[in-house]
């Protein structure tokens, strides 16, 4: 995938000057909040742009709909939980401690963008292809993880794509539903939190 389809603007008309992309950090972020609090059916460009205090026109520079704002969003929102974890992961000792941290790592921003759940739960229906590959990307960049440490000896597991596969849903499948009960519903400390979902996969994973 290039770093072009990689932008926040990938869905949009991508900014040519630093303050073009200062811009479309504010209309992002403001769609964030407009469609977190609203809902993708209730949110709208104008309450977008009120948001973002950027002129109608404004908006339409980067996007054309509605739909094309919330696609870019869900975009952006996934790479901002991968830029969040990847410092965390690149410190890491090994595998198995890197899955730990980064899922630290995921519920302390989960805690902090709390819209990024409805954001996402939303894109199943609103933009069924932005959320399949929301997922599949994810999933993706674990079983990437895996297979390195399987090649390394620091993971168990069959080294067929299938197996990563499976063992990389299963995994962010526990992380999703962590965050929704640890970063949206509780205040439990992170760290705890990972720890002991960590050592379930390290006791099943572990060489």
């Amino acid at each position: 995938m290039s770093e072009a389809e990689n932008s926040p603007a990938s869905e949009g008309k991508a900014p040519r000057t630093a303050r073009g992309e200062r811009t479309l950090r504010k209309i992002l972020d403001a769609a964030l909040e407009e469609f977190g609090e609203r809902g993708f059916s209730e949110g709208s460009i104008v309450g977008i742009t009120r948001r973002a205090h950027v002129a109608l026109g404004t908006f339409y520079t980067y996007f054309d709909s509605k739909e094309a704002v919330f696609k870019a969003l869900v975009n952006d929102m996934s790479m901002r939980v991968r830029d969040h974890v990847a410092p965390i992961l690149a410190s890491s000792a090994g595998t198995l401690e890197g899955e730990g941290k980064a899922l630290e790592s995921y519920l302390e921003f989960a805690r902090a963008h709390k819209h990024v759940y409805r954001i996402i739960d939303e894109a199943e229906w609103a933009d069924p292809e932005a959320f399949e590959k929301h997922y599949r990307t994810t999933a993706d960049r674990i079983a990437a993880r895996l297979d390195a440490g399987k090649a390394k000896g620091e993971v168990a597991g069959a080294k067929a794509p299938l197996a990563s596969e499976v063992e990389a849903w299963a995994i962010m499948g526990m992380n999703v539903f962590l965050g929704l009960r640890f970063a949206l519903w509780g205040k439990e400390r992170p760290g705890e939190v990972a720890a002991i979902a960590n050592r379930m996969i390290r006791e099943g994973l572990k060489p």
